[in-house]
């Protein structure tokens, strides 16, 4: 989808929208359209019993007096709530609503609309929604009827002077949102850790610097952890480091990311139900979410210096694969008795967060991990759960989250936790009980992070694959992290 903020629409006819606020307000452009159409565009407010509420549509089809197609009437919601969240709403609803509509081109008027942030920004995040909820993997789709295509090519903002400034940057972030979603939805006979690898080599042309370890590699740094979990794929595992260091301090301590990548999950010998398996080619959404963070702060030229390091591995139940029961020596030297072979996530980040530890002596960490179907029993779909090892840490992601509407919710973690992974035989097991299944995986991982090092993980399960369309995203892969990471970058680490 192209955006533009032309001062006038195109001379062509084409779909138009305009704003009403609560108790039928209409802003100028609503104004003059429904002067032009001889009252109709009241008359069908009334007759849609329409109020003003956000992201509330009623369409017109051709009407009479204006040069448009159709004419959309979208609700603001009450003034004082029109914040940067309320545009990219109210941009998303245009672009769904449009998508297949059969209209290629639509321009929206904020001329003379009053919100809570100067226009021009407004209108940057109006069309930053409606990129993110257009976008749509129709990559394997060969056989779609006309009317299933997507026809919205164009998406002009009128009236809104200086808005190309504001959205480059939010253009580079839906940028790595997109390379997040298209990365979550490739089948795993597609993606799989060398190509994973070979699809991010073109971060190189952003001015990121890649660093791969193959089997080899860390099959000398000692990591038995990761390896284990790899040990019964025919693919190889890879662990791919990404770097951008836009501070201008060469020596500075880095903010290091992390992400899961199981490209395929079966459980291996602890196998999986068949029922559902097919989802667990999103097992690797954490690298994704980390994947695309790098591109966003790369793109828009972030003034921070940021290491992503993602594991790459799948996870397969062949003679050759690890058995429960079987003992691991981490790269940190610590021994894991592997109870459960589908408790694979937290063995790939054991080795990843140390090495990262090791190569780039970060000053914090933050992992992305679709580690446990216990915490979308616990939080559902809605937040993903975060465990911290540091209350600063902690409130500066809860609040890029909620500015981003990426939520989290901060999630317990303590001494009685831990001692559930205790191990008879080696110094910890990868699975505790049942009960707090989330919590002890965070306790397993937490056993890695170094001494004065501030941490973050953050369980995405139930956030990178939505079954139902939503605000920002189709259904699908939503790109869950890559906005949050951004913003928490932006706000601890660029203003310093």
């Amino acid at each position: 989808m192209q955006i533009a903020f032309p001062a006038t629409p195109d001379d062509q006819p084409h779909a138009r929208v305009v704003l009403v606020g609560p108790g039928n307000v209409l802003s100028p452009g609503a104004a003059a359209a429904d002067k032009a159409t001889a009252g109709q565009l009241a008359r069908a407010l009334i007759a849609a019993r329409f109020d003003g509420e956000a992201a509330a549509i009623v369409e017109l089809l051709a009407p009479a007096g204006l040069h448009v197609t159709r004419l959309l009437i979208i609700g603001t919601g009450p003034a004082e709530a029109m914040d940067a969240g309320l545009f990219e709403k109210l941009g998303g609803a245009i672009a769904a609503r449009l998508q297949t509509s059969g209209e290629t081109r639509v321009s929206v008027d904020l001329n003379g609309v009053t919100a809570a942030l100067p226009i021009a920004e407004a209108a940057a995040h109006l069309a930053h929604g409606a990129a993110l909820r257009g976008w749509r993997f129709d990559k394997y789709h060969t056989m779609l009827k006309p009317k299933q295509k997507p026809t919205l090519g164009h998406f002009d903002v009128l009236g809104a002077t200086g808005a190309d400034a504001q959205h480059a940057r939010l253009a580079a972030i839906a940028a790595g949102v997109m390379r997040t979603r298209a990365l979550v939805s490739e089948p795993a006979n597609i993606l799989y850790p060398e190509s994973f690898v070979e699809m991010a080599r073109d971060l190189a042309d952003l001015g990121v610097e890649l660093t791969i370890l193959d089997v080899e590699a860390m099959t000398a740094l000692g990591m038995g952890s990761l390896l284990g979990v790899a040990q019964g794929s025919v693919k190889p595992a890879r662990i791919l480091a990404m770097r951008w260091n836009g501070s201008g301090d060469a020596a500075s301590r880095p903010v290091c990311l992390v992400g899961k990548g199981v490209t395929f999950d079966t459980g291996g010998i602890s196998i999986k139900p068949a029922g559902g398996m097919e989802d667990m080619k999103w097992d690797m959404g954490g690298a994704g979410a980390v994947a695309g963070a790098m591109h966003a702060l790369a793109a828009r030229q972030a003034k921070a210096h940021v290491v992503g390091v993602v594991g790459l591995v799948e996870n397969m139940p062949d003679g050759n694969a690890q058995r429960p029961g079987d003992v691991v020596t981490s790269m940190s030297g610590q021994t894991i008795e592997v109870i459960n072979t589908d408790a694979e996530g937290r063995l790939v980040l054991a080795d990843v967060i140390w090495w990262a530890q090791e190569t780039y002596n970060p000053e914090v960490i933050v992992d992305l991990a679709t580690l446990t179907g216990a915490i979308i029993i616990s939080l559902g779909h809605d937040h993903a759960g975060m465990f911290s090892n540091d209350d600063g840490l902690a409130g500066q992601l809860a609040a890029a989250g909620e500015a981003v509407a990426e939520r989290l919710w901060r999630m317990p973690m303590g001494d009685s936790f831990d001692k559930l992974l205790e191990s008879a035989i080696a110094d910890m097991k990868n699975v505790g009980p049942r009960e707090g299944g989330s919590i002890t995986a965070a306790q397993f991982i937490k056993r890695f992070v170094k001494p004065g090092v501030k941490w973050a993980h953050l369980d995405i399960a139930g956030t990178v694959w939505a079954a139902k369309p939503g605000t920002l995203h189709d259904k699908g892969a939503t790109g869950f992290g890559v906005r949050l990471l951004d913003r928490f970058i932006a706000d601890n680490f660029e203003a310093r």
